[in-house]
C-alpha cells in the first residue's frame, strides 16, 4: 500500500505535485474540500486527469484535516494505491429525507458482493437523515463488513453540502466506496467527551429527525431559554450545547440541530431524535475533547503494526471545533503522533460522523464525535 497527501488552495495551486503515477483500478483519492469548491471545479478536474482509474470520493466540510494541521478554504487530499485491496464506488441522489432509508438498502445491493470487508459511506449533509440511511445500509450488509464515514459539512452555516459523484460535486447526494479482500485490515476509533447538564427532559413529540416538543413545551423555546443570548445565533451557536439521547439498553446518542423552524417551534437534527426517549442539554471543555480525540486514535490504532503504512481518515463534528477555537490542531495533532511513521492522514469537520463506539458492535449515526478509521493492508 502507498499513499501520499497533497493540499489544494486557489492562489497557491497543490502544495505537492499529485502522483499520477499512483494512479490504478486499487486507487482510492479521497479529497475534503471547502463548501465553495462546487463553484470552482480546477482541483476536481486535476484529480480526474492525474486518476482516470482511481475510484474518486471526497464531500464539503467544515474544516479540512491534512497531517496534524485544520485548514479552510482548501482540497485536502489523500491518494492510496492498494496492492491487494479491489474498490467499487457506488452513488444515489436522495430527495427527500424519508429516501433515506431506501438509499442505504440501495447502496448496500449495489456494493454487495464477495470478499466485501469494509464501507466508506459519505452523504449530503442536510437533504438526508443520516439515521436511516445508516440503518438502511447496515441491514442490508454482512454483519463483519465495517462501516464508517461522515455528513458532508457547511462551516456553521447549515445551507448547503456536497459530495463528490464521478468526481464532480452535487447535491442531495451520497457516495459509498466498497473495499473487497481478505488482505485488508480496518479499525476505528469513535469518542464523544461531552457532559449532559441541567434537567432531564422526555421528547414527547418528533417525527425522524425533527423535534417539536420536550415534556410537552416547544422545543426551539426550551432551547432558546437555555442558550439565552446565545439564542439569536441558532442554529450554528446550538452546535455548543448539542442534545443527548438517552435510550433504553443502548448507549446514549448525541445529537446536532441542523436548522430550526420558528413557526412551528421545531428543530432538525442531523439524526432520528425517538419519541419518548429522554434527552438531555450537553456541553464540553476544551481539555475534554482533546482527551476524546487520543482516545479515538489509542482506540483505531490498536492491533495495527507500528511499520504498516496506513491511511488514517477523520470525521470529527463541527460543535468540537467551535468549542476548541484556537486549540482545534491539538484535536489532530495526537491523532499523527499515533501513526506510524509515513503514514497519511486526512480528514474533516462534519455534520455527523458514521461508527460504532468503544465496546459496541452497532454502527449508527453520531454527532460531535471524532471518529477515526484506519485502512491497512497485510
Amino acid at each position: 500500500m502507498q499513499v501520499q497527501t497533497s493540499i489544494y488552495r486557489v492562489a497557491d495551486g497543490w502544495s505537492t505535485p499529485l502522483p499520477a503515477a499512483l494512479d490504478d483500478s486499487r486507487t482510492l483519492v479521497l479529497a475534503f474540500g471547502a463548501r465553495q469548491f462546487d463553484g470552482d471545479l480546477t482541483p476536481f478536474d486535476d484529480l480526474l486527469r492525474a486518476f482516470p482509474r482511481a475510484v474518486i470520493a471526497g464531500c464539503s466540510t467544515a474544516g479540512e484535516m491534512s497531517g496534524g494541521e485544520v485548514l479552510d478554504d482548501s482540497v485536502s487530499v489523500a491518494v492510496a494505491r492498494f496492492e491487494h485491496t479491489r474498490l467499487r464506488v457506488a452513488a444515489i441522489e436522495v430527495s427527500l429525507p424519508e429516501e433515506s432509508a431506501a438509499a442505504g438498502r440501495q447502496l448496500a445491493e449495489s456494493l454487495a458482493g464477495e470478499g466485501l470487508r469494509a464501507v466508506f459511506l459519505l452523504s449530503d449533509g442536510l437533504a438526508v437523515n443520516g439515521t436511516p440511511l445508516v440503518a438502511g445500509l447496515v441491514e442490508h450488509l454482512p454483519a463483519d463488513v465495517s462501516v464508517t464515514g461522515g455528513l458532508a459539512g457547511d462551516g456553521s452555516r447549515f445551507a448547503h453540502t456536497w459530495v463528490l459523484v464521478d468526481g464532480k460535486p452535487r447535491n442531495g447526494h451520497v457516495t459509498a466506496v466498497g473495499f473487497y479482500g481478505d488482505r485488508l485490515r480496518v479499525s476505528r476509533g469513535c469518542e464523544g467527551g461531552w457532559m449532559d447538564f441541567g434537567p432531564e427532559r422526555r421528547i414527547t413529540r418528533s417525527s425522524g429527525n425533527t423535534l417539536y416538543e420536550l415534556d410537552g413545551k416547544p422545543a426551539l423555546d426550551l432551547y432558546k431559554t437555555y442558550l439565552g443570548k446565545l439564542a439569536s445565533g441558532l442554529p450554528g451557536t446550538a452546535l455548543r450545547f448539542p442534545l443527548s439521547i438517552q435510550r433504553p439498553h443502548a448507549t446514549a446518542l448525541v445529537r446536532t440541530v441542523l436548522s430550526i423552524d420558528e413557526a412551528g417551534k421545531s428543530m432538525t437534527f442531523a439524526g432520528d431524535v425517538p419519541q419518548e426517549s429522554a434527552a438531555r442539554l450537553m456541553f464540553s471543555i476544551d481539555d475534554n475533547l482533546i482527551s476524546s480525540a487520543i482516545a479515538s486514535a489509542t482506540d483505531a490504532m490498536a492491533g495495527l503494526s507500528p511499520s504498516t503504512p496506513v491511511l488514517a481518515v477523520s470525521v470529527s463534528g463541527v460543535g468540537r471545533r467551535l468549542v476548541l477555537g484556537e486549540r482545534i490542531e491539538e484535536e489532530v495533532e495526537p491523532i499523527m503522533d499515533s501513526l506510524p511513521a509515513g503514514a497519511a492522514h486526512v480528514g474533516f469537520y462534519s455534520c455527523g460522523e458514521i461508527s460504532s463506539t468503544t465496546g459496541s458492535p452497532v454502527t449508527e449515526l453520531h454527532n460531535q464525535t471524532m471518529t477515526i478509521t484506519v485502512f491497512a493492508e497485510s
